[in-house]
Order: structure tokens, then sequence, then C-alpha cells
């Protein structure tokens, strides 16, 4: 197995030391992607592994690349739920109010996935409720489609 693609295994895994070890020798795999297009920063936070969140922003890993899709590593965790990463991924100046190729930003895919902390974290750092995906939906058209009513509350006071 290649380098790179050893390398995409241990964040796939979890396996911090293996990405410490191949970043030391390989700084440029900081930056690359894998066959899905994913960087680093992007599949560790997909995959809910924050220590090596933390260690690839530590070593300079831009927090807003995209992936195929557009998707940026703080939307994947606005899709999985990860409130402690999406704090880190905000922290180090990631956009909240990124689009992806379908028009999503993290505060849509938080109420569609009905994870109230995070929609709370989203618009104490001024995530625009007004932002519409590509079918003309905001983020509370989703929770009114949702009947999340404690969703639609919130958003509504925003």
């Amino acid at each position: 197995m290649d380098y790179k693609a050893d390398f995409f295994v241990h964040i796939r895994t979890g396996n911090l030391k293996g990405v410490e070890d191949h970043l030391k020798v390989h700084l440029e795999l900081l930056e690359s992607k894998d066959q899905r297009g994913s960087t680093p920063l992007l599949l560790a936070s997909y995959y809910g592994h924050r220590e090596i969140v933390e260690h690839l922003l530590d070593k300079g890993a831009q927090v807003d690349t995209k992936d195929g899709s557009g998707n940026t590593a703080l939307m994947g965790v606005c899709f999985k739920g990860y409130s402690e990463i999406a704090k880190k991924l905000i922290a180090a100046g990631a956009n909240v109010d990124q689009k992806n190729t379908m028009g999503s930003t993290c505060l849509i895919y938080a109420v569609t996935f009905n994870h109230p902390d995070l929609v709370k974290l989203l618009l104490n750092n001024g995530a625009d409720t007004s932002l519409r995906d590509a079918k003309g939906n905001t983020a509370l058209d989703h929770a009114k489609m949702q009947g999340v009513q404690t969703l639609v509350e919130l958003l509504e006071e925003n």
C-alpha cells in the first residue's frame, strides 16, 4: 500500500499515531485528497475523530476545503452531530454559511438531522437563517417540514 492510501486508512480508523507519523515525513499529505475528494480534516471530522481533527488543525489544515460535493468538515459534523468537533472547527475559522453543490448549509444539515445543540452553536456563531438550498428552502422551512417544533421556535427567535 502506498503511503498516501495508508495515511487515509489511519484517518478512517482513528489511528492518531499513524497520522502523526505520516505527517512528520510527508507534510504535503495535510492537504491531499482521497479518491472521493475528501481531505484529511474533512474525513477525520466526518468519522468523529476529535484528536486527529485537533492534530490536523494544529498542523495548519485548511478548515474550509471542500470535497467533491462541495461539503466542508463543518458540514460533515453538522450532518453527523459532533458538537465538540464543530466547536473546534468554528474556533479555527470555519465558515458557518458555506454552501455545498445542493445549496445546503451547516445550519440546514443541523436542522435536517435534528441536532438542536448544533443549531444553537451555529446561530450563536452568526449562521444566516435566510440562506436557501437549491430547492429554495431555508433551515426554518426544513424544521417545519420535519415537524420539529423546538427547532422551529429556535429559528423563529433568530
